[in-house]
C-alpha cells in the first residue's frame, strides 16, 4: 500500500473497526498524521487541536484493524494507558506480521477492494 492509498483508506474507513489493516497502511497513516500535525502546530494551537480531533477516530480505528491483523482484539489499545511499557508493547504488536486468515477475516494485503 502506498502513502496516498493509506490516507485514502483510513479516511474512507473513518470509524470502521471491522476487518484488518496491513502494516504499511498503519505506518503510512502514522507518518501522514505526524507530518500534518507538525505543520498544523506551526500554524497555531487551534489548527493543531482541530486536526488532532479530526483524526482521533481514524487513529483508533486503524490501530484496531492493525491489531485484528495480528489476531488480537482492538480493545488491547488500552494497554497504552500503562506508562512506557504500554507504548512499547503496542508498537511491538503493530510491527508484527499479520497472521493467516483468522477470526477477523482474510489477510489485509489480499482483500479485494469493495465495489
Amino acid at each position: 500500500m502506498t502513502f496516498f492509498e493509506s490516507i485514502k483508506t483510513c479516511f474512507s474507513k473513518y470509524a470502521s473497526f471491522d476487518g484488518r489493516a496491513s502494516r504499511s497502511e498503519l505506518w503510512w497513516w502514522v507518518l501522514f498524521v505526524f507530518l500534518v500535525s507538525a505543520a498544523a502546530s506551526m500554524l497555531g494551537n487551534l489548527v493543531s487541536g482541530l486536526f488532532s480531533l479530526a483524526v482521533l477516530l481514524p487513529n483508533i480505528a486503524v490501530a484496531a484493524r492493525r491489531l485484528h491483523d495480528t489476531d488480537r482484539s482492538g480493545w488491547l489499545q488500552l494497554v497504552v494507558l500503562i506508562p512506557l511499557i504500554g507504548w512499547v508493547l503496542m508498537i511491538y504488536w503493530c510491527v508484527q506480521a499479520g497472521k493467516e486468515p483468522n477470526r477477523f477475516g482474510p489477510p489485509a494485503s489480499t482483500t479485494a477492494p469493495a465495489g
